[in-house]
């Protein structure tokens, strides 16, 4: 069983506008709730922390019925679960050493606010160095693409990787409005990207130390497979 020092960070967005669309962005709830509810049920701790600390905007396509399945749904019901949602820690607050892994969910609004964080970027780095895993769903990749090791290269390149595809993204009709393509620029870092030959079809990929999955039908797998990496205690 985990030690109450077995503590898991996971990171949510605090950016919710599209450069043109009318609509919202921010996080796609059950990317959230599915790790969250499996590492609780498993006896881990975790704690919420977002670029910029407090309220955490929540995508409002991601609560559609197409998407919200029957525990999502449950923890839009749960206060508790609520009430982390409204006082989410800042990153800059966030001592590393503390986690043994790090999560980050996914969401359109964290191609603005995972990318280019000093503070998450600091945090991520940390908990790898010292031993701890690195772990995304979906647009949460974003958060990897900074990540250095200590001699100042891509700490991503060479590993299996995977996050929103391409052809995703342009299916999603979003394209226009991202910063970049996620794929691509995992690419462009040195990551060996996989991904599923469908579209929005569940894929999960654990290399070493990092643990992803390519899209919100990835959410509950990826959970699973952050578990088993912890319980196993991957090593690279």
């Amino acid at each position: 069983m985990p030690t109450p020092s077995d503590q898991i960070l996971l990171v949510v967005t605090s950016h919710d506008r599209y450069p043109s669309r009318t609509d919202s962005t921010g996080l796609w709830l059950a990317e959230l709730t599915h790790v969250y509810d499996v590492l609780l049920e498993a006896g881990y701790s975790v704690d919420l922390v977002s670029p910029l600390g407090g309220k955490v905007p929540i995508d409002p396509r991601s609560l559609g019925w197409l998407y919200l399945d029957a525990a999502a749904k449950a923890r839009l019901h749960d206060p508790k679960f609520m009430a982390l949602l409204q006082s989410s820690q800042a990153a800059a607050d966030i001592d590393p050493a503390v986690y043994r892994a790090i999560f980050f969910t996914g969401g359109h609004g964290t191609m603005w606010d995972f990318r280019s964080n000093k503070a998450l970027k600091r945090i991520a780095e940390g908990i790898y160095r010292h031993g701890g895993i690195v772990s995304s769903v979906c647009h949460g990749a974003a958060g990897l693409l900074d990540l250095e090791a200590e001699d100042g290269t891509p700490l991503i390149a060479g590993h299996r990787l995977t996050g929103f595809s391409n052809l995703e993204e342009t299916l999603s009709g979003v394209r226009s409005q991202v910063p970049y393509l996620l794929q691509s620029e995992l690419e462009a870092k040195g990551a060996r990207y996989e991904k599923s030959i469908i579209p929005f079809r569940s894929y999960v990929v654990t290399d070493g130390r990092f643990v992803t999955g390519q899209n919100p039908g990835s959410s509950q797998e990826v959970a699973l497979a952050l578990l088993a990496a912890l319980k196993n205690g991957t090593q690279p």
